[in-house]
């Protein structure tokens, strides 16, 4: 068994902080993505392969978290994983199988929107796998995290997590709001209701994976801004990149090689129309 971490690395405790304004939020957020574009040079030009798994409690703030992180950088260098529940195929698969097809080649990040820690969280609270596999996968997660790391891949954890309160008030405001509703799944309310069997099942899986060679790194997330920002700086001190010097780019000039009037050839052709959103 891999040996277990002294202690758990967090980051500033984002929910006793005042709240930030949009201007500042926009303009450090804006900042940092731009340190994550270097960030994204790096992996190419040095064939990293990275791994983040975001982990914890529903309504905690992953999906705005994962939007911030990623609304700058290439889809095809960091790739958002969110599988669906296994299909009765890979149900009767190694467990961890269906991750590993999702792994990183040379020059790309991959980051899980909930993993292989299903099975330490909702598989186990909501009864779909036995007491038995539950505790077979806390016993083998470490040595084969342990595994790809040793392998050259480096892998970050992630859990946030959300107090009592207020993932009362976001859930409600999800039930209330159209353009949200979709994000409560049929797991979410269930969650809410045993609140206090996902803290045994939190405490239980760190316990078990949080080690020296992959730790967990916990963020309190009940300020979504601060949250997204100090995860976001966070995870930039974790990495060893290095900022590549980039070429001059120079726009070229437009040929008049084979030039006609290209506008008038789609004159006719089915155009959107220009709705009036002032009426």
């Amino acid at each position: 068994m891999a040996k277990k971490s002294k202690k758990t690395e967090t980051v500033a405790d984002s929910g006793n902080l005042s709240k930030l304004k949009n201007k500042e939020y926009e303009k450090e957020l804006r900042r940092l993505q731009a340190e994550l574009c270097h960030l994204q040079d790096w992996v190419v030009n040095t064939g990293q392969r990275i791994v983040i798994v975001f982990e914890g409690r529903d309504a905690a703030g992953k999906g705005g978290t994962i939007k911030a992180l990623t609304e700058r950088v290439s889809p095809r260098v960091f790739k958002v994983v969110a599988l669906p529940a296994p299909s009765d195929r890979e149900k009767t698969q190694m467990y961890i199988q269906r991750y590993l097809a999702h792994f990183p080649a040379a020059g790309e990040v991959v980051i899980f929107d909930r993993s292989w820690y299903n099975r330490a969280g909702v598989e186990h609270v909501m009864g779909f796998c036995t007491d038995e596999q539950h505790q077979k996968f806390l016993e083998l997660c470490p040595l084969f995290e342990k595994t790809f790391i040793e392998n050259g891949l480096m892998l970050i954890k992630f859990w946030l997590e959300v107090g009592d309160e207020e993932q009362e008030r976001r859930f409600k405001a999800r039930i209330d709001d159209p353009v949200r509703q979709w994000k409560l799944s049929p797991m979410d309310l269930p969650s809410r209701k045993r609140w206090y069997d996902y803290s045994l099942a939190r405490d239980r899986m760190l316990a078990a994976t949080d080690t020296d060679i992959s730790p967990w790194h916990i963020l309190r997330s009940d300020n979504k801004k601060r949250a997204r920002l100090n995860l976001i700086h966070y995870l930039l001190g974790l990495i060893p990149y290095e900022r590549t010097e980039r070429k001059e780019v120079k726009l070229p000039k437009r040929s008049m090689k084979n030039a006609y009037d290209d506008e008038a050839t789609m004159k006719n052709r089915r155009w959107i129309p220009a709705y009036d959103y002032g009426k």
